[in-house]
């Protein structure tokens, strides 16, 4: 006897696990929502990074060793696109569990531990760096982290929440220090934002002083258009992985290159880092000088309302900060920092 395909039954269905090659266009914007599969690593951009965010919706467990399998599981999905970087949500193996949630201090651990060792190991198994949200203490104290392996599975580094809720601090969590860390990785440089941290602007300030070029936002809700706007404040991609909702990826100019949704609980898309944000004006008046020389080589995408412009490489043999210096092009921060100086200069 033929079943009868219904939405609810549907629903069901793809919230099993279908990945983002199911319904091609689920999401746009993003390469792999429509069917195609990442070029080898030698084959890709010189700053072409393939990003993975993992949401954890529909995702519920016995306890948080099934948890910890469950979310394994989803990111399996994501393997035949050979990510470079996966983010986690926040402290994602203690949540949405039937047994109830464990107490801080007693799932805290020193990384690694038995907790974020399944994710070292699936680091190195899979060649690519993983953002682990979990809970971790040193010295008395607890906190809310998020800990970074690398392509071998080695501990690179841990971000530990500026700004928990009071709910946490009652919990137990510590919060950490103002400055938060970035790492260096061959393919960039990564900072790390944790869910409530998203009400301030201080860690992400900092961040971009420090030269971040990808920020991890993990997350218990999804933070809708601030995420973007995190984005386009800062120049630097923002990674959104949340417990429910929208879990995305934004470019530097705050748009959207891919997200989860009713369809799809995770998506990874390519990000190119070759590229500039700068103030349109006065900068424009060259900008056919720049088409007619490099053609193909460079794409120039203007925000016309905003006067933001994004100039990217597009070929392996053209770096953007050559064309900024070649056309005495400022990024959009020289361009304001040169405006307040000279400000600061005639102001009486």
């Amino acid at each position: 006897m033929k079943r009868t395909i219904t939405r609810r039954n549907f629903l069901q269905k793809t919230s099993r696990g279908f990945g983002l090659t199911v319904l091609a266009g689920a999401t746009k914007g993003s390469a792999a929502n429509q069917g195609v599969k990442p070029k080898p690593r030698g084959e890709r951009l010189p700053r072409e990074i393939w990003v993975a965010t993992i949401s954890q919706n529909r995702m519920e467990a016995k306890d948080y060793e099934q948890m910890i399998q469950k979310m394994l599981g989803r990111m399996e999905k994501v393997v035949p696109y050979q990510p470079d970087i996966i983010g986690l949500p926040e402290v994602f193996p203690f949540v949405n569990l039937s047994s109830g949630r464990s107490k801080v201090s007693d799932v805290a651990e020193v990384p690694i531990g038995d907790i974020s060792r399944p994710f070292a190991e699936f680091a190195r198994k899979n060649h690519c760096y993983v953002v682990c949200p979990i809970y971790t203490k040193e010295g008395g104290h607890y906190y809310n982290s998020a800990v970074l392996f690398d392509n071998q599975g080695g501990l690179v580094g841990e971000y530990r929440k500026i700004h928990p809720t009071i709910g946490e601090i009652d919990d137990g969590i510590t919060p950490g220090p103002v400055q938060p860390p970035v790492f260096k990785t061959p393919f960039g440089v990564i900072g790390m934002q944790i869910c409530f941290d998203i009400e301030w602007n201080d860690g992400w300030q900092n961040l971009h002083k420090a030269g971040a070029d990808m920020v991890f936002w993990s997350s218990a809700f999804a933070g809708g258009a601030a995420v973007n706007t995190k984005a386009w404040q800062n120049k630097y991609v923002v990674v959104s992985s949340t417990r429910k909702d929208t879990s995305k990826i934004c470019d530097i100019s705050g748009e959207e290159i891919a997200g989860t949704g009713r369809w799809n609980d995770w998506v990874c898309a390519p990000v190119n880092l070759e590229k500039a944000f700068l103030h349109t004006w006065p900068f424009c008046q060259r900008f056919q000088e720049v088409e007619a020389k490099y053609g193909r080589k460079i794409r120039i995408k203007n925000f016309h309302e905003e006067e933001w412009t994004i100039i990217e490489s597009r070929s392996p043999e053209v770096k953007v900060d050559d064309v900024l210096k070649e056309f005495e092009f400022q990024t959009h921060e020289e361009h304001i920092q040169a405006a307040e100086k000279r400000q600061k200069k005639e102001r009486l």
